[in-house]
């Protein structure tokens, strides 16, 4: 039987990696006891969906993100003045 502590490390394994059939129903029949550990596995879970959601939309406002042809252009006179060329 698995205690708290076993239990929450397991909670955060899995959302890294498959746990194993004795794992899962060990933590399984925990969960079915501890209430404490529901709440904590609920709570990770959507810690865990908010950094995802998180992530996804930082990257596409990365991908979004581009310069104006003007804006290049300044870049590149500027870097054009730093090296001495015209």
């Amino acid at each position: 039987m698995l205690n708290c502590k076993d239990a929450s490390h397991l909670i955060s394994q899995r959302l890294d990696r498959p746990l194993g059939r004795r794992e899962r129903w060990g933590l399984r029949m925990h969960l079915l006891m501890c209430r404490y550990c529901r709440r904590f596995s609920r709570q990770l879970g959507l810690i865990h969906l908010a950094l995802r959601k998180l992530g996804r939309e930082s990257e596409q406002a990365e991908e979004g993100a581009e310069l104006s042809a003007e804006a290049r252009e300044r870049i590149g006179k500027a870097l054009r003045r730093q090296q001495g060329r015209p």
